[in-house]
């Protein structure tokens, strides 16, 4: 939930306070509709004028074979809910399966964080219908958000894989790269997920040495970001530079330099954790040199 700035009654009948998403494992009681987030092979399907989801008392309204009904949590004041449809499935008309991707371009972060939450759930519950110990059906906790195996107690909690990226520092200069799972001109910050028996702030040492061959030190926390693709999560770091020439990791990295901040490349838009990374810095920098 994001904090915000006192308001005068003047200004707050004039201007509405941004939407919040509140995460929830159980539904209210009672209620006529909620939101409906239904995927169908990752898409998501969507009003084609609006980009909203269908508000809707069942799901079945739809005429679409849905598989789970998944509580996700409470838009403003709507409750949501998450489903999917496995087998082909056309669009009802007026409504198209979008990627989610692009709708976080038309999204704000209300709706960015509902809809991750819908996504990494029914991927997670799809995934976990039966126990990977015993093969046993599972079950949802009415506790917590889980499921269990009735018969060898197994637990599986909705994964989420921990990542870190990392801007790296040097003087007026940023290091950014250009991953070679990407094509195009876009270029960000180094990331990479945290292994086993790995600290955050060692992962962040390693990956960069391992990705462009530069060691780092004077590691601060920038930030993170749910990063639904499938379950990420992408914790945020700025460094400075501590030595080492650029050697690029083979198959990982097609492109690195050193970039001044007034000449920088074209970076990942303000919705990801890099592009607000990237610009943070960035300007940091320019308004120390004019101090």
């Amino acid at each position: 939930m994001t904090l915000q700035e006192p308001v005068t009654l003047a200004a707050a009948t004039t201007k509405p306070l941004p939407m919040t998403f509140i995460p929830q494992i159980n539904p209210p009681p009672v209620f006529t509709t909620a939101r409906w987030f239904v995927f169908h092979r990752g898409r998501l399907l969507v009003h084609i004028e609006s980009a909203e989801v269908p508000r809707l008392s069942d799901p079945e309204e739809l005429g679409l074979a849905v598989q789970r009904r998944i509580f996700v949590g409470s838009l403003g004041s709507e409750p949501c809910f998450v489903t999917d449809v496995e087998s082909e499935a056309e669009a009802p008309a007026g409504m198209a399966w979008e990627s989610l991707r692009s709708l976080f371009m038309r999204y704000d972060e209300a709706r960015i964080a509902a809809a991750s939450r819908a996504m990494q759930l029914v991927d997670w519950d799809r995934n976990h219908q039966f126990c990977g110990r015993c093969a046993t059906p599972t079950e949802h906790s009415a506790h917590e958000r889980r499921r269990e195996c009735a018969n060898c107690g197994l637990i599986a909690y909705p994964r989420i894989s921990p990542a870190m990226m990392a801007l790296v520092k040097r003087g007026r200069e940023l290091l950014l790269a250009r991953s070679t799972r990407f094509p195009g001109s876009m270029f960000s910050a180094l990331a990479g997920f945290v292994e086993a028996g790995e600290a955050i702030e060692d992962t962040v040492v390693r990956e960069v040495r391992e990705e462009v061959g530069v060691e780092v030190t004077n590691l601060r926390y920038f930030g993170s970001q749910s990063w639904p693709f499938p379950n990420s999560l992408m914790i945020a770091y700025v460094c400075d530079y501590a030595g080492g020439e650029i050697v690029l990791e083979e198959g990982e990295i097609a492109e690195a330099h050193w970039y001044d901040v007034d000449a920088l490349p074209t970076i990942p838009p303000t919705i990801s954790i890099a592009g607000k990374l990237i610009r943070a810095v960035a300007e940091e920098l320019r308004q120390a040199r004019s101090a």
